[in-house]
């Protein structure tokens, strides 16, 4: 399994239910680690998405406690077991985890691989990952350039970022 996540400073990933900030250049490289694979989200991240809706081009599997959640476009599964249990016989390789916090929490020990967006700066946040800077379980393999948002597409200007690859070595 992958992990597909955008972080500040301190691994914060959101505030209020809202992603830090909307970088265009980081939802184009999240739309093509993505498309045509299977994610594993959690209903909040869900309804983060536009429209509440299911991503497309992607087989959406959201994790989620409630029995009574139905959402079109959409499988839902209640628990770690369940989700493994629908998920035997695929390629582990077109499995991505894409959040939030709980889901990244329960399923970072399966991920063999973690593509992050590094937000060159901290914001107010109330739900964190594990920093694999600092793990013993992680390794640094790729950072690209730092590069700046546009303040014309994104949600704001002049933040500097970085896609980074992280691969479990233990």
């Amino acid at each position: 399994m992958k992990l597909v996540v955008a972080v500040d400073k301190e691994w914060g990933i959101g505030n209020k239910g809202e992603l830090l900030a909307r970088v265009r250049a980081d939802l184009i490289n999240f739309r093509k680690l993505t498309e045509n694979h299977t994610v594993i989200l959690g209903s909040k991240t869900l309804a983060t998405f536009p429209g509440g809706r299911p991503l497309k081009n992607r087989t959406n599997i959201v994790l989620s406690r409630n029995r009574e959640l139905f959402i079109e476009g959409a499988l839902v599964v209640h628990s770690i077991d369940e989700l493994f249990e629908k998920l035997k016989g695929q390629d582990t390789n077109d499995i991505y985890v894409i959040g939030g916090a709980t889901v990244y929490g329960e399923l970072l020990p399966y991920c063999d691989t973690a593509y992050v967006t590094k937000f060159h700066k901290s914001y107010e946040k109330d739900a964190l990952i594990e920093d694999l800077d600092v793990s013993e379980e992680w390794l640094l393999c790729e950072e690209s350039e730092p590069m700046v948002s546009n303040p014309e597409t994104d949600s704001e200007g002049d933040l500097r970022f970085s896609f980074c690859t992280y691969r479990k070595i233990k």
